[in-house]
């Protein structure tokens, strides 16, 4: 992966880690019913886990099935996923609900990777992978052989991702936590899943473009 792929893979982890749906509320919370910073922060790690489990999903398949065909062919695919999906969210009236606050690691995890796959968080890094280079190899790259390899560069594509969305979902729970109050929310805090539908629809269209 080039400077530049790790530098976006980055960008959209601290652009999910912002998005209080993908779990630093839900940490917060934790820590304010039990009193506790360690318990907000022992919400983090499994909230990540979820999340770098959905994300390397897609990640793992585009990345191992990149043969020049097969490329362009998911590329349509993926774009025409993601104006769909963002156009959805755009238009639905649905919220997603939080659920309990007293929820195990394996809960937790378990509830970050249903978060994460309902509001499309692999989706987001489509346009990213496939812009990437065919490895070496050319058209056949896509073939078994080669398969394992470009999973494994999905995977570390995904945890490049997922450790920047750690890490900023860890100061901004911490910020409110320590600071601010989840109060503030109510009059600060815009529709990031308004925001997120648009730039899924943004990335949708960059795809199609870029397989035409």
């Amino acid at each position: 992966m080039t400077g530049t792929t790790l530098a976006t893979l980055a960008a959209l982890g601290a652009f999910h880690g912002l998005n209080p749906a993908m779990g630093w509320l839900l940490a917060v919370g934790r820590g304010l019913q039990e009193r506790r910073r360690a318990a907000l922060l022992a919400a983090l790690p499994p909230i990540a886990l979820g999340h770098l489990a959905s994300v390397a999903v897609i990640a793992a398949l585009v990345t191992a099935t990149r043969s020049v065909t097969a490329s362009r062919a998911l590329a349509v695919a993926g774009g025409v996923l993601l104006v769909g999906y963002g156009l959805w969210r755009l238009l639905s009236e649905r919220h997603f609900r939080w659920a309990g606050m007293r929820l195990s690691a394996g809960q937790l995890a378990g509830w970050s990777f249903l978060m994460s796959s309902a509001h499309g968080a692999g989706l987001m890094l489509l346009p990213v992978l496939l812009a990437e280079p065919t490895p070496a190899g050319g058209p056949h790259a896509g073939h078994l052989a080669a398969a394992p390899a470009g999973a494994l560069t999905g995977l570390a594509a995904a945890g490049v991702h997922t450790v920047a969305m750690l890490a900023v979902a860890t100061v901004i729970a911490l910020v409110v936590y320590e600071v601010l109050g989840v109060g503030v929310l109510r009059k600060a805090w815009f529709n990031v899943d308004r925001l997120w539908a648009g730039v899924l629809v943004a990335a949708g269209v960059v795809t199609l473009v870029g397989a035409s």
